[in-house]
């Protein structure tokens, strides 16, 4: 953002210089502007594959946890079983 903020400036600085000049500082206006697209792209992206992480990341933690209450069940059964046997 700092950039797009120097581009304008030097744009608005070179205003009364050459037309090369004007020219080259149009077009780092334009890169700037470019650069600025590009992050915030690039931003975006780098959002989205947060969110899928973190669903898959919510969504094996939750198959854990059942998982380890399926194993509790199991394990609770089976020392019922065992109490009830040496009865």
């Amino acid at each position: 953002m700092r950039i797009l903020y120097i581009a304008a400036a030097a744009a608005l600085a070179l205003a009364a210089c050459s037309e090369k000049t004007e020219r080259n500082a149009a077009a780092t206006a334009d890169n700037a502007g470019d650069t600025v697209a590009s992050a915030a792209s690039d931003t975006a992206a780098n959002a989205d594959a947060a969110a899928d992480a973190t669903a898959n990341a919510a969504g094996n933690a939750a198959a854990n946890v059942d998982a380890a209450a399926d194993t509790a069940a199991r394990k609770t059964d089976a020392a019922a079983d065992a109490a009830a046997r040496t009865q």
